[in-house]
Formats: C-alpha cells, structure tokens, sequence
C-alpha cells in the first residue's frame, strides 16, 4: 500500500531543481543588474543577448530573464504536484499520473537552464576599472579602520564611535576615508599615524580576511580549486 501510494521521490526530485532555479534565478537577477547602464560592472556576450526594437544601443539580457522568469515554472511544477498529492487515500489513485507531465517540464526546464546559465559565463566581460571604483566606495573600509584603532590600544566600543564620526566626516567633505589627511584624521583620534594608509587599500582589507571562507586571495583560490575538484569527480 505505500509503496504504490508513495510519489515522494518526485516530489524531493522536484524540490531539488526548484531550489537549484531559486538560485539560478539569484544569480541571473544579479547579472542583469551588473549589466545595466548604471552598474556597468560586466558586459554580455551577443550570443545571450538580443537587441531593442527602439533602442539599437540597447542589449536585452534575453537569457538571464528567461531564467528567472523560468524558475516560476520549476516551482509551479513542484507545488501543482503537492497538491495532486494532498488528502489522497492510500493506496494508489488515478490522480497520481499527474506527476509525469510536471516533472518531466520541471527537469526539461531546469536543464536548459543550466546549460544556458554556463553559456551567460563563457564570454562574459568584467569591467575592472567600474568594479573597482564600486569596491572602493560605500566606505567599506571603516572597519579596517576600526581594527587599526583597536590595534593602538582603543576598545573597540570606542574605536567604533571614533569610526563613525570620521566617516560622517568624510562623507560631508566628500572624501573617501583613504584621502583624509592625518590633520583630518587626528580631529577624532590622536594615535592615528601615517601606517593607518596601508591598512585603508582594498587590496590589504582583502588579504587580512584569510579564515576559511574568506575573501583573502589565497582563500578565494582555494574555494576555487575545491569546486574544480568536486566537479572533476562528478563529471568524470
């Protein structure tokens, strides 16, 4: 009676390709964002693009769309499939042949999708020189800051008081925190010193994050290798 009543398999085997598209779906979202005008951080490729009726300079993100709009679809599937299931009596019921038409859409469509997510990446171009002015702005090196007056001896309660301030500073003279002058800097804080620099470049507040996970080169290199391996090992 349970074996025949059961479609559990389906359901976790749709879940699975609902959660991979939830995904899929983030990662396209975040594409089309970099791809805009106004983020300008990657471009891509004519192969997953299309052009504007109106606008001939204009670059449509066809694929990266289809994806997230896809992921509806995906987990449409998986909830129409739930519901096929809901308050049936044991054993088996004729309702349970509805499982086929949506798994089998579910993974067709998730597949593709996968297939047209690694085709988005071959040819994609970054734009270092907008990345890393982003990078570098939104006084992301505050903490840093932070950490070098915690370094002097200040607690860090008073450290972080000490930061906020310098950054409310910064932000009404219009300057990044790397561009105030020790003058500017010691109106908050006496043990500021000129070794502060160093501690303020994006490349040094990268490469202090060296846990596991972090975004240190080295670590970043690792996650990489990791991912490279595993992938290896599946694909054969």
């Amino acid at each position: 009676l349970d074996s025949v009543s059961d479609r559990d398999h389906v359901v976790e085997l749709m879940h699975v390709a609902s959660l991979s598209m939830t995904h899929l779906s983030r990662f396209a979202e975040d594409l089309i964002f970099y791809n805009t005008g106004e983020a300008g951080f990657v471009e891509l490729s004519d192969a997953v693009t299309s052009g504007s009726s109106l606008m001939p300079q204009k670059k449509n993100p066809d694929a990266l769309e289809l994806i997230r709009g896809k992921t509806g679809r995906v987990v449409g599937a998986q909830m129409g499939m739930l519901m096929s299931l809901k308050a049936l009596p044991l054993a088996y019921n004729k309702d349970m042949q509805e499982d086929k038409e949506g798994l089998f859409d579910a993974l067709d469509t998730w597949h593709d999708c996968l297939d047209m997510a690694a085709l988005v990446l071959i040819d994609l171009k970054v734009n270092g020189e907008r990345t890393m002015a982003a990078a570098q702005g939104g006084y992301a090196n505050a903490t840093e800051l932070a950490d070098y007056l915690v370094a002097k001896g200040i607690p860090f309660r008073e450290a972080h008081h000490i930061v906020g301030e310098t950054v409310v500073f910064a932000i009404s003279v219009g300057k990044p925190l790397e561009e105030l002058t020790i003058g500017e800097f010691q109106r908050f804080s006496p043990v500021i010193e000129f070794d502060v620099y160093p501690n303020l470049e994006l490349e040094a507040t990268l490469a202090k994050r060296v846990a596991k996970g972090g975004v240190a080169r080295e670590q970043v290199e690792a996650a990489l290798t990791a991912a490279e391996t595993w992938l290896a090992k599946r694909t054969g």
